[in-house]
């Protein structure tokens, strides 16, 4: 081959190449792929928002729900340093029921249920628990377990020590009780 030959094979595949670069150039596909990036740049922006404005509602959700319960067991600390008192309180009553002093019973029977009253009103409830009541782990706090004084009485609550209570639906203090083994 000659060198005007070489010349002109090369001149030909610049020019074949500059006419694939111009045709690639001022083909549509370009600007396609550039609205696809755009719609899909834009889809991805949509599904940010969308998980953003769920995160922002569970959000909006869950404080209010906090709220509620704060309100519910704001008490909570003092309803919990006024169960001791109260225990003292029926014990006091059971003493004093034991006198033959019915004025003296009369007036601690007034403040006791004016107490109790009043606690209820804020939400403090009673936890029932009396012997012979099936044991639950769930629902009692086992003190001791003591042989049973009968057969029927085995796994079942032989004494409650001390009363449990409720604040709403939240225990804030289990029935402390004595079971039969």
């Amino acid at each position: 081959m000659s060198k005007k030959e070489q010349d002109i094979e090369k001149e030909q595949a610049e020019a074949v190449q500059n006419e694939t670069v111009e045709v690639e150039e001022n083909t549509p596909v370009e600007e396609k792929s550039v609205e696809e990036k755009l719609q899909e740049e834009l889809k991805q922006e949509k599904d940010k928002f969308l998980r953003l404005f769920a995160e922002f509602e569970n959000y909006k959700k869950r404080t209010s729900k906090e709220r509620v319960d704060l309100f519910k067991t704001a008490s909570q600390d003092v309803m919990v340093a006024l169960l001791p008192i109260l225990d003292d309180f029926d014990r006091a009553y059971a003493e004093i029921s034991k006198t033959e002093e019915k004025e003296l019973l009369k007036g601690v029977e007034l403040i006791n249920n004016k107490l109790k009253s009043t606690l209820q009103q804020k939400g403090l409830e009673v936890i029932e628990a009396a012997q012979g009541d099936a044991f639950n782990a769930d629902n009692h706090e086992a003190i001791t377990q003591i042989p049973a004084p009968s057969e029927d009485l085995k796994g079942k609550i032989i004494d409650v020590i001390e009363k449990g209570y409720k604040l709403g639906d939240k225990v804030i203090r289990f029935p402390k009780v004595v079971i039969g083994q």
